[in-house]
């Protein structure tokens, strides 16, 4: 997983409410299980006019020059700025796949549905609570201001306007410390590794019948019936 400490970068303003899952990646696109390539589907239904479905040209599709994610003086985003309850609707994790893969490594909105808020964090996504007082303020100033970017410390935990206004905001240290570093569940197993190891090898000594390493004949019935009980508890 990418990590993300300090970020500046051009903003995209999405001015609607309770945008579910499905709008930021529809369900025909869930097939895939690969977490890249998603990008170009990314809002599908609001960025092209047509129906879309997996494997479809993009060079056949019809934008809709109407849409944010379409107009030229939002190419190059990597910001974007959302309005409450974003990424509600169902649990699926291609939201984020799909953000992150456009390019996006920072979300800005009053409040994030819960299960896509922890999914961000998962993927490389820092999704960063404002007030609604303050998300106004930002949507004024990005459609008021083309090449309107904006400078994000996760370390400082502040929001950097372009006229030097900061914006603090507040993140759990745990989550925080994983994007710093750029670890998701695997990398924070990982962590662990040489602990893992020392375990695995100390078990191998004390019962090596249990990886192959002798047959079970040779260590009795009673004890093989034991600690087959012990592996199929764990």
């Amino acid at each position: 997983m990418r990590a993300l400490d300090q970020h500046k970068g051009l903003v995209m303003p999405l001015d609607r409410p309770n945008v579910d899952t499905d709008i930021i990646m529809p369900k025909q696109y869930l097939k895939s299980i690969k977490r890249t390539g998603f990008g170009i589907n990314l809002f599908d239904e609001l960025r092209y006019k047509d129906e879309g479905w997996p494997g479809k040209p993009i060079e056949e599709r019809e934008l809709n020059a109407d849409f944010v994610l379409n107009q030229d003086r939002y190419r190059g985003v990597s910001v974007l700025l959302a309005r409450q309850n974003f990424g509600c609707g169902s649990s699926r994790e291609h939201a984020p796949w799909a953000i992150e893969d456009f390019g996006f490594r920072v979300i800005i909105a009053p409040s994030f549905a819960d299960i896509f808020y922890n999914n961000c964090f998962k993927n490389g996504l820092l999704p960063l609570v404002l007030s609604e007082a303050q998300v106004d303020q930002l949507f004024r100033e990005v459609e008021a201001n083309p090449g309107y970017e904006l400078d994000v410390s996760l370390k400082d935990q502040t929001v950097t306007l372009p006229g030097g206004e900061t914006f603090e905001f507040e993140i759990d240290a745990f989550r925080k410390d994983c994007l710093i570093k750029g670890l998701d569940d695997i990398g924070l197993t990982l962590e662990s590794e040489p602990e893992i190891r020392s375990y695995e090898q100390r078990r191998r000594q004390q019962k090596p019948w249990l990886f192959g390493v002798i047959s079970p004949e040779q260590v009795g019935p009673e004890q093989t019936s034991r600690d087959m009980t012990d592996k199929e508890q764990a």
